[in-house]
């Protein structure tokens, strides 16, 4: 089933995905942000992970039944790790804006996710031994490449629109960066968690489910994990912010906007079911992103850990659109535009190049 291109263009889908899921959550109005936060997350972490498994046949109770408690564990844990940087990620892009949010927090998250797993494992040293191994490396250099110029490109454009409002409710470029540090280590923990979750997908595929949905069974362990820390934390928020009560159209008295625009009114239920409407709708995109993430790893061949730097290359790429079609780069020099562009393209050709050099592992592999 080794198709690197297949999954490249899986990939690709599942980052306008994951690259757009907050533009939903831009058109909730008069929630406090860890309410609306908590609606998607509900909808993306728990919700979706089940219904996907039932509907593609991937046996998740079997699976988990016939697994290790200490695979589950590990699986979870690492979803909490990654829960973490979820959390935060958010909060990074509500600092520093869509695209240099993205841009900085995934540079860590694509750094760590990708190339720890195969260290831990002893699959690294095999990427330097061979002709295709060489050109995956260059790949995921090149993408790193690619992240840093884009967070180049982003600190020019707070220089060069500096007193322009780029990110809504934004604090200092200082604390966001530091949000945004902290979100990416924390995110790679999505990464370790698949890893951790293998055997989990194994069971899955031997009970029948399609090989490239097996991963779902590991989404709903990875996931419950990233919950539980999102639902403690915007839980406390909620009762310290007393803002519990968005969730049934009750207000405390005060305007609650979490894009620190003047807030409006509760006025009828209209405002509260399109809030869950845009709210749920961010949580299905963004569960839609990793379900499309898992079905590419299961074409990536040899090295199927590339798959995260491949995913969260397009993620950046269609993040930064989102962040141009939303005017976040409105104002900018010619040069930091063709930075972004340059950006762009090294991020594009960075998945390519990692494609290539799975096929020629899988080729060289046939060969013997």
């Amino acid at each position: 089933m080794d198709n690197p291109f297949v999954g490249v263009g899986l990939h690709a889908a599942g980052g306008v995905a994951h690259g757009s899921f907050y533009a939903p959550l831009k058109k909730v109005r008069t929630w406090a942000w860890e309410s609306a936060w908590l609606v998607q997350g509900f909808a993306a972490w728990l919700i979706m992970p089940w219904l996907v498994c039932w509907l593609t046949g991937a046996h998740p109770i079997a699976a988990l039944s016939q697994s290790s408690w200490r695979t589950i564990g590990f699986t979870f844990l690492f979803g909490a790790m990654w829960g973490a940087g979820s959390l935060t990620f958010g909060l990074s892009m509500r600092y520093l804006g869509m695209s240099l949010g993205q841009a900085v927090a995934l540079g860590y998250t694509v750094s760590l996710g990708t190339l720890v797993p195969p260290l831990f494992t002893g699959q690294f040293a095999t990427l330097t031994g061979n002709a295709g191994g060489r050109v995956v490396l260059l790949g995921v250099l090149a993408c790193l490449g690619g992240i840093g110029l884009c967070g180049l490109a982003g600190v020019r454009r707070e220089r060069e629109c500096s007193g322009a409002r780029v990110g809504a409710g934004r604090a200092s470029l200082g604390l966001g960066f530091a949000v945004a540090t902290f979100s990416g280590i924390m995110s790679s923990g999505f990464a370790f968690g698949i890893q951790a979750g293998q055997p989990i997908a194994e069971a899955a595929f031997k009970n029948g489910a399609p090989s490239i949905f097996k991963n779902g069974p590991v989404f709903v362990v990875v996931m419950a994990g990233g919950f539980l820390v999102n639902f403690l934390w915007c839980l406390f928020l909620g009762l310290r912010n007393r803002s519990v009560g968005d969730l049934i159209g009750r207000s405390n008295g005060q305007q609650h906007d979490w894009h620190g625009a003047a807030g409006e009114q509760h006025e009828a239920a209209g405002i509260i079911g399109r809030n869950y409407l845009w709210a749920g709708l961010a949580g299905a995109t963004w569960y839609v992103g990793f379900m499309l993430y898992g079905m590419g790893t299961t074409f990536m061949g040899k090295y199927d850990f590339t798959s995260w730097s491949i995913h969260l290359a397009f993620v950046i790429v269609f993040s930064t659109l989102c962040g141009i079609l939303a005017r976040e780069w409105r104002g900018v020099s010619r040069h930091t535009a063709l930075l972004v562009a340059a950006a762009m393209f090294i991020l594009v050709s960075s998945t390519f190049v990692i494609a290539v050099g799975n096929r020629m592992a899988s080729a060289a592999v046939a060969g013997h």
